[in-house]
């Protein structure tokens, strides 16, 4: 498919996942080539309408040049004008053909007339040309996906139609934020200046995604254990989603899954691995089968990275100043901020989980500091939620994450410190937020 149909697709998906009934269109997508049986059959499995048409939509995007004008087609054919409308005002005029049987010109060799050896000169001489004669076919004109895609030996699983989770409960679910700021003087830990500008950020993107925001502030170890637990014991099956935000110190700690551990405001820590435990599979069955998410701005070690030496064509000019402002929390993967001054601090880090449908989201990558600015907030959390407020409506949340990687990565914290946020990903589909439409 061209990208400029592609882009009308993405820009137009709340609409066509809110109003697009799908079972009306397989018939005609499939006569028409577009989808096979086969696809048709993962699409319908794919769960509710919302679910189904979301897959659609997405599956329509791999298929070839032919396949959004053969959509807008069916959407005629199927009386969801409006839908149609939306699409074709976004597009130039396409001339829809339809995937009928065409004839096709082939060439036919001429019987050669026989000679003798001795007139071998002049049959090369003389050679009988080739001349092309109109033959009728039944043969079908190509598929759609036959332009781009080269046909999958059977057995092989289909790579263009990973299914997306259910994401359309209201409220979508549960949204934990943890912002320690204030640190016990026992404790060693300086005072985290800026995270309320974190923790503003991201309540009011959360709640915009149609999340139940709760915010704690301050919390020593036994207090987060407290709010991870009762967070558990929730009943969570009315929702499609939960959400972990830890915003505090952090450091390095052994782990068999995930790395890294974050700090309370009286010095103690408490795992990554263990922040997660509590919403697994085993311990809160109302979340199985369920996207858990975890961002964590933390340090996970005292390391300060300063780079290696690329092309000029991989780096973009850094932000950041020479400022005194930058501080680190210590944790790993991260990501970027487009307003930064010299004031940010190291934040904390993670590793691999074993159960299903879990991502942590490090600001940091493990072993590093994490930089924030003490006036504007932390790199990671400003990048991601602009990357949120900008894509939520049209991009994966793993695509997302991927953007604030690449936006963290060209800062640089007093001219000569950088960072490199990441995520552990585990989970099985593809995860779009509600978005406004």
């Amino acid at each position: 498919m061209e990208e400029r149909h592609k882009k009308i697709l993405q820009r137009n998906r709340t609409n066509l996942v809110r109003d697009l009934d799908p079972s009306k269109l397989y018939d005609g997508l499939l006569e028409k080539g577009v989808f096979t049986q086969d696809m048709i059959d993962e699409i319908k499995s794919a769960g509710i309408r919302r679910d189904q048409a979301r897959q659609l939509v997405i599956d329509l995007e791999t298929r070839g040049s032919r396949a959004f004008p053969l959509f807008l087609e069916c959407l005629q054919e199927t009386g969801q004008h409006s839908l149609a409308e939306l699409l074709q005002n976004g597009a130039p005029p396409i001339q829809l053909q339809p995937a009928t049987p065409t004839q096709v010109v082939r060439p036919v060799l001429q019987p050669i007339p026989v000679s003798s050896p001795m007139d071998v000169d002049k049959r090369i001489k003389d050679e009988v040309p080739l001349h092309p004669v109109p033959r009728p076919t039944t043969t079908p004109s190509p598929s759609p996906e036959r332009e781009h895609i080269r046909p999958r030996p059977q057995g092989r699983p289909r790579r263009d139609s990973i299914q997306c989770y259910k994401m359309d409960a209201s409220p979508c679910g549960h949204c934990l934020i943890i912002n320690n700021v204030e640190f016990e003087s026992r404790s060693d830990l300086s005072n985290r200046k800026g995270s309320n500008i974190d923790c503003d950020k991201l309540e009011r993107r959360f709640k915009a995604l149609n999340f139940i925001v709760e915010v704690k502030t301050n919390l020593k170890q036994r207090q987060i254990k407290h709010e991870l637990s009762a967070l558990c014991k929730m009943d969570h099956s009315q929702y499609d989603c939960c959400v972990v935000i830890m915003l505090s110190h952090g450091t390095e700690v052994s782990h068999s899954r995930f790395p890294g551990a974050v700090y309370g405001v009286d010095g103690l820590h408490v795992p990554v691995q263990n922040i997660t435990n509590y919403l697994n599979g085993k311990n809160c069955p109302s979340l199985q089968g369920k996207p858990k998410l975890f961002f964590i701005q933390a340090c996970g070690g005292g390391e300060k990275d300063t780079g290696f030496e690329v092309s000029p064509d991989e780096v973009q000019p850094s932000i950041g100043g020479d400022d005194a402002d930058d501080q680190t929390d210590a944790i790993p993967m991260s990501s970027s901020s487009d307003s930064l001054s010299m004031s940010d601090e190291p934040d904390a880090r993670a590793t691999l989980p074993t159960p299903s449908d879990i991502l942590v989201s490090y600001s940091t990558f493990p072993g590093y500091v994490s930089w924030r600015d003490t006036q504007a907030g932390s790199w990671y959390v400003e990048i991601l939620d602009r990357i949120l407020e900008e894509n939520a409506a049209t991009d994966d949340l793993g695509t997302m994450l991927m953007m604030v990687n690449h936006e963290v990565s060209q800062n640089s914290a007093k001219g000569i410190y950088k960072q490199m946020p990441g995520s552990f990903n585990f989970l099985r589909k593809l995860l779009y937020f509600q978005s406004q439409a």
